[in-house]
């Protein structure tokens, strides 16, 4: 073999740290175990030392890079012991290699905690904070987002109750499917990645959704737009709590909640501008119509289009990348981070001290194995499929006996908390409307044995019952019917030209020799009647209604007072979050919206009904900030994003529920509501109790 006389002295086998001699050849090494072993090394003799001494200074402190003296053959013994396990990986047992990763992700939890504070709180994550909360501003509009659009889109798709309750539901069905297959995606293709993939789709299908004109068509791109933004809302936490230190985690993961109140009231008061112009927009033809709701749709993809521009200059999340092998990148991304607020801080000349990072034994490598061969479309398949694969087995890891009673207690909590909120926020409008609708109905006009003959009406009729009427040789012009009925009555030689209606009909009534020429009087509207040589001529298509109905405005305000009515719990939430403790944030949270469920017993005015909103509203919303921040920190960095995405699925699959289940009862009765939310509420409250404090723990 080969001796270098200035390295080995007197005969002796020298041995350093960066080289090693074996069998005539030198092959690089370095220590893989992420600590440092510098001044470990005990004295040896005077003999038994090298003559090269460059890198001490009078105090024998060893500068990095530098040779650093000939270790004890002890300390050699214990490094290729360490180093033998990674050469028969393929020969050991799974449950050793995953013992051995958990022991790895434990040492780099507590390493990278110690790394985030050196990096400090500044720019760079105020920076990803706004970027971040325009997508959970995405999310917040996109709830509000039909319901607005409800009572004008029936105008111009003619829409039944079944297809506009259906319209209410899909973009939950398609925010609980999403949240649970991106929500998975993100812990093996990254938060970016999916997080830019989740918004993508939600800004094309939310936009494309604004030009469409049939019902199926609007109903499907509402389905995927809401698929899109469901899967962001999991994948945003996730990654946000990834650049905090834990000292900082449950306030800001707190601020960062208030976007979604601020999407709320973007989307009330956008509605509120824009949707009773409904001469905004522009026709073409007779078959196609842009009005004023389409315009609403269209501006509320601004905030998830902004996003979506900014993140592509937001980085990975380095905890991501450490966790699939990827120490050079995710190193240089912490750096980036430090260096950003260091200089923001005016300490441009502070340097990131770290070398090393401590990386998780690396076990699944299948995919890049099957990669290397076959056809693209072999490999993409098995790619597909593996990922796949990899996404099941995360979900079925968080019901393992180590996170099952979490995951289950987490999951009541989430639902219940669900059926009670999102059931009330539908419920709260409905009965305002209906109030709205008794007190109209108590306004109406009521004419009797009325006898009219050649007289052209031209005008609006609005909320009249006509009984015993005669009508002969009259015409009804360019007019509109809104609640009005006709009943016992007789039309005789009568002609109708361009009239709309509205909740208009005719019951038990004789029409004799009359014309119906250009009207949205169908056969349905009229009921039990005689028809004597009557005609129907040129059938309006479509609907073509454009009544500004007053209890719309209201639903906006009341949307918008609700929204702002969090506010102050948002700020409570995020100033006590990391004093009290999340488990108290959610118990008490719960407990106190229960009781406010219980006064609107006492709700029979509108106004009574807005305030009670606002109430609950407010004080629920720390419920939910505190569960965002406990179900991040419950669960490890490469199961974080698959829990929340199942979580969150839950909840929306519970809002579902309390939309169905709550408004069949409007009109009803109010106790049913009430006593279903008050004890879903007392329930997840007092369950919520036993999880455990996730307050002072790092991130795994």
């Amino acid at each position: 073999g080969y001796r270098n006389t200035n390295l080995y002295q007197g005969g002796r086998e020298a041995n350093q740290d960066d080289y090693r001699y074996q069998d005539g050849n030198y092959e690089g090494y370095t220590p893989n175990d992420g600590y440092y072993r510098g001044g470990d090394e005990p004295a040896q003799e005077e003999d038994a030392q090298s003559d090269v001494t460059e890198g001490h200074d009078e105090d024998d402190e060893v500068y990095e890079g530098e040779y650093q003296g000939i270790p004890h053959p002890d300390d050699i013994k214990e490094k290729q012991k360490k180093r033998a396990p990674a050469v028969d990986d393929e020969y050991r047992d799974r449950a050793d290699l995953m013992a051995e990763r958990m022991e790895d992700e434990e040492q780099l939890a507590h390493q990278y905690e110690n790394i985030i504070e050196e990096c400090g709180h500044g720019r760079f994550q105020w920076t990803l904070f706004f970027v971040l909360g325009l997508a959970l501003m995405a999310d917040g509009v996109e709830v509000f987002v039909v319901g607005f659009v409800l009572p004008s889109a029936e105008k111009d798709m003619c829409l039944s109750s079944s297809n506009k309750g259906m319209l209410g539901l899909i973009v939950y069905l398609g925010m609980m499917v999403g949240a649970v297959m991106l929500g998975g995606l993100a812990d093996k293709l990254g938060r970016k990645k999916c997080l830019i993939i989740s918004l993508a789709i939600n800004a094309a299908f939310a936009f494309l959704s604004s030009f469409v004109q049939g019902y199926g068509f609007f109903l499907f791109c509402r389905l995927i737009s809401g698929l899109g933004i469901g899967g962001s809302l999991p994948i945003v936490f996730a990654y946000f709590s990834e650049f905090l230190s834990r000292e900082k985690r449950g306030e800001h993961l707190s601020w960062l909640c208030m976007f979604w109140m601020i999407g709320g009231i973007f989307a009330s008061a956008m509605a509120w501008s824009i949707i009773p112009h409904y001469g905004w927009g522009f026709s073409m033809g007779t078959k196609y119509h842009f009005h004023s709701w389409r315009v609403f749709v269209l501006v509320c993809s601004l905030p998830c289009i902004a996003s979506l521009v900014a993140l592509k200059f937001m980085p990975e999340s380095p905890r991501f990348l450490l966790e699939i092998g990827k120490h050079d990148e995710a190193w240089m991304i912490l750096k980036q981070v430090h260096d950003t607020n260091m200089r923001a801080k005016g300490e441009p000349e502070r340097v990131f001290t770290v070398s090393y990072i401590k990386t998780p034994k690396q076990v699944d490598e299948f995919i890049e194995i099957q990669s290397s061969t076959g056809t693209w479309y072999q490999r993409w398949l098995v790619r597909i499929t593996t990922i796949l694969k990899q996404v099941w087995d995360n979900v079925l890891y968080c019901l393992t006996a180590q996170y099952r009673m979490n995951t289950l207690m987490l999951a009541v909590v989430w639902f219940t908390m669900a059926l009670s909120y999102y059931g009330l926020i539908v419920w709260f409008p409905d009965m305002i409307r209906y109030l709205q609708d008794e007190a109209y109905e108590s306004r109406v006009k009521i004419f009797d044995e009325e006898e009219v003959s050649h007289f052209t009406f031209n005008f609006t009729l609005e909320n009249q019952i006509h009984r015993n009427g005669e009508y002969r040789n009259d015409k009804f012009i360019g007019m509109k019917f809104k609640e009005v009925r006709f009943e016992d009555s007789l039309f005789e030689e009568c002609y109708f030209e361009d009239v709309t209606s509205s909740e208009t009909f005719f019951e038990n009534c004789t029409i004799i020799s009359t014309v119906f020429y250009n009207t949205d009087l169908y056969e349905h509207k009229f009921i039990n009647c005689r028809l004597i040589n009557t005609t129907f001529m040129k059938e309006k298509e479509g609907c073509h209604l454009d009544f500004e109905e007053d209890n719309d405005f209201l639903i906006y305000l009341v949307s918008f007072l609700g929204s702002l009515s969090v506010l102050p719990g948002n700020i409570i939430s995020a100033l006590l979050m990391d004093k009290i403790g999340r488990i108290k944030m959610i118990g008490g949270s719960m407990l106190i919206s229960a009781v406010c469920c219980f006064f609107l017993f006492f709700g029979n005015s509108e106004s009574a009904m807005i305030g009670w909103q606002c109430l609950f509203c407010g004080a629920s919303i720390a419920a939910w900030n505190a569960l965002d921040v406990i179900t991040v920190e419950l669960y490890p960095t490469d199961k974080r994003a698959t829990a929340f995405g199942i979580l969150n699925g839950l909840c929306k699959f519970g809002a579902i529920l309390g939309n169905s289940i709550f408004a069949s009862f409007v009109g009803i009765t109010k106790v049913v509501p009430i006593l279903l939310a008050s004890s879903a509420l007392v329930g997840g409250g007092l369950l919520a109790l036993r999880l455990p404090e996730t307050r002072e723990q790092v991130l795994m």
